[in-house]
């Protein structure tokens, strides 16, 4: 038995048919017209042969089966002389190929139909719509707050052009997302540096347009790219509301020009890192932006009320029972944050406040009731020196210090633990910078390295800041990266406090917001995740281009900011009293107060204690560690002797300074 013909029958017809196949379409029409005629005549004879009525001659029986096979296959089958039936034949091949054809075609073309449609190639032609530009991680917590913001809308219509397939992003969005409810999502497939590309989504009669950031070195150049693309798209067609992030502060200038004048664009490392250097002086303040920023609950919102039209701010503090007024916004377009009480609400003005959605804010008809007696005088109390601990560098390092030192008491303290001689040197000058109001020492050694954090006694610190090293940062051969570092770090310090007992204010910065729930920290822990915050206020700004000026001064140096104060502050502890007695107590210090944290809740979820926007006639309880949640104009601390603390000076020379002059360019 030879070789051949020990292979499987099964497998050498698979190789036969194949052989078939691959001979083209002339042989292939051969071949299947044979197996036709082979199946379609003996079935036909035998039709013939068991029809009781069949002629009984045999030209009467081939005639039958004649007819049989022509109407079959659809060629007529008529009977008359051999003329008359070749052309009825020839007409019938002439007919079934036409129709072929004609089949053929239509079938093509809604398939070609629906090749295009699956490739997201189809124009949408939506009005008011959002459009999203780009593909990053961005897009599911950006799509997902969109969703929320748009509960309340019959028809809301959210665009994604990115450069994946159609169906492979709808799935993904699906799966991050869940339910989109009243939200219809419509994906198409490109690149977004292509102007005609970017008409697919019709960007000049969108809404608001979102440019997501894109990883890599190159992220900053392609978000100005489709900055660029997005302005060549819609010239002369439409002005929609631009909202865009870049990494990388030197690149926020180009990037805003590229946006043009209806274009906002956020600089993630200015944002991240003055939250970062707020929140680690105040612990639980990443909580409540977290609040403020996602439309779960209350948010920023602008609203015209002309009933209220020359009332002062002091005045507008108690005008509201369900909602928290916080500024101004003028009529010329400019925004005040927490302005004087005296400042009076013009006509053209919109109150800039927070509450639970654009129609809940009523102003009351009726005088909220405050509780004089409960009300505490304002106090000025000189506070200790701290000690800061900061874990690791990044490029963010510099902006923290320069926006933490004018904050600090007098006399304290910053300690840097850095790897890597890039990160070493440019710590040593922002050390070495005379300006520096804090004293800051440099100490080189691994963070996730159990001995070196207990060498530098790290429990002893007031306050600390984990950073993870940037890709690019020179960290150590062979050592880890990202937030698996800064993972590692979290646990030996867990650690450190479970054997000693002791617990240390930790603010965690990370890049991924996945890896947030595998911390290994307490629960209601600070952690910033500059691309999610990011997200929510671009989110915000697409929703209400007004806030885009009330976050410019919210994150800007030396303006209004949030702040946790001890609640002993504004009224008397353990006494029952209305919110609105402590909003009144705020006003007398020149603070907007918008809400509570309860020491008690601050491990437990969701909301780990905060409460932000409660109704001003509700009655609440403090205790001696409960905090009130307020936006103030907190002074710089001045040096003694050096009255140039009290700002940034313009003529830094040192790594820092220019590094937070790149930011804000």
């Amino acid at each position: 038995m030879t070789t051949e013909d020990r292979r499987p029958a099964l497998a050498r017809a698979r190789y036969w048919f194949d052989s078939i196949m691959a001979r083209g379409t002339p042989v292939l029409i051969g071949w299947l017209t044979l197996l036709c005629l082979a199946v379609v005549v003996p079935a036909s004879a035998a039709l013939v042969w068991a029809d009781r009525r069949a002629p009984s001659t045999w030209s009467g029986q081939l005639v039958a089966i004649w007819v049989s096979v022509g109407q079959t296959l659809k060629i007529g089958g008529a009977v008359g002389s051999p003329l008359y039936v070749l052309i009825s034949v020839l007409l019938a091949l002439v007919a079934l190929l036409f129709v072929s054809t004609l089949v053929s075609l239509i079938t093509t073309g809604l398939n070609d139909k629906a090749m295009d449609l699956r490739r997201g190639r189809s124009t949408v032609l939506e009005e008011q719509h959002t459009v999203l530009l780009g593909w990053s991680d961005q897009v599911f917590p950006i799509v997902s707050e969109l969703i929320v913001a748009n509960s309340n809308q019959r028809r809301a219509v959210v665009a994604v052009l990115g450069p994946q397939d159609k169906a492979e992003m709808e799935d993904q969005i699906a799966i991050a997302v869940g339910r989109l409810g009243r939200t219809r999502l419509i994906c198409r497939s490109g690149v977004t540096t292509d102007p005609a590309v970017v008409t697919l989504v019709s960007p000049e009669t969108a809404r608001a347009v979102l440019v997501l950031t894109h990883e890599g070195a190159e992220g900053d150049a392609h978000v100005v790219k489709t900055l660029l693309a997005l302005e060549a798209a819609v010239r002369g067609r439409g002005r929609p509301s631009v909202v865009a992030a870049v990494r990388d502060g030197r690149h926020h200038r180009a990037a805003q020009l590229a946006s043009g004048v209806h274009g906002r664009v956020l600089n993630i490392e200015d944002v991240t890192a003055r939250l970062i250097a707020q929140t680690s002086r105040q612990p639980g303040l990443s909580l409540v932006h977290q609040e403020l920023l996602d439309f779960d609950g209350d948010e920023f919102y602008t609203v015209c009320e002309p009933s209220l039209t020359g009332r002062t701010f002091g005045e507008l503090l108690l005008a509201y029972a369900t909602s928290c007024v916080v500024g101004i916004l003028r009529a010329t377009g400019v925004v005040e944050l927490n302005p004087p009480a005296d400042s009076v609400l013009e006509e053209g003005d919109r109150i800039v406040l927070i509450t639970e959605d654009d129609d809940t804010a009523v102003p009351t008809d009726r005088p909220l009731p405050v509780d004089d007696e409960a009300v505490v005088a304002p106090g000025t109390p000189t506070p200790p020196p701290e000690n800061f601990l900061l874990l690791g560098w990044n490029r963010r390092a510099p902006l923290i210090i320069d926006q933490l030192d004018p904050c600090v008491p007098d006399g304290s303290v910053l300690v840097v633990m850095a790897q890597g001689e890039e990160a070493l040197q440019e710590a040593d000058r922002c050390a070495r910078s005379p300006e520096r109001r804090m004293r800051v020492t440099v100490h080189g050694g691994d963070i996730t390295d159990p001995r070196a954090l207990a060498d530098l006694d790290v429990l002893s610190f007031d306050r600390a800041i984990v950073l993870g090293y940037d890709d690019t940062t020179d960290a150590a051969a062979g050592t880890l990266g990202g937030d698996d570092r800064t993972l590692v770090t979290l646990l030996h310090l867990r650690a450190l406090q479970e054997a000693s007992g002791r617990e240390l204010a930790v603010v965690t910065e990370m890049t991924d917001d996945r890896n947030r729930l595998l911390a290994p920290a307490r629960e209601g822990s600070d952690f910033i995740v500059g691309g999610r915050l990011i997200s929510l206020l671009m989110a915000q700004i697409a929703e209400n281009r007004h806030l885009a000026d009330v976050f410019d001064r919210l994150f800007s140096a030396g303006g209004a900011t949030l702040h946790l104060k001890p609640a002993s502050h504004y009224v008397l502890s353990e006494q029952p009293i209305t919110f609105a007695t402590v909003v009144e107590s705020g006003r007398r210090q020149g603070h907007c107060v918008i809400g509570y944290r309860r020491h008690e809740d601050g491990a437990h979820g969701p909301s780990y204690g905060v409460r932000i926007n409660p109704d001003k006639r509700d009655r609440v309880r403090f205790g001696p560690e409960d905090a009130v949640i307020v936006l103030a104009t907190e002074a710089v601390v001045p040096d003694p002797g050096d009255h140039s603390a009290t700002s940034l000076p313009s003529s830094r020379t040192h790594a820092c300074a220019e590094a937070e002059a790149e930011g804000k360019s």
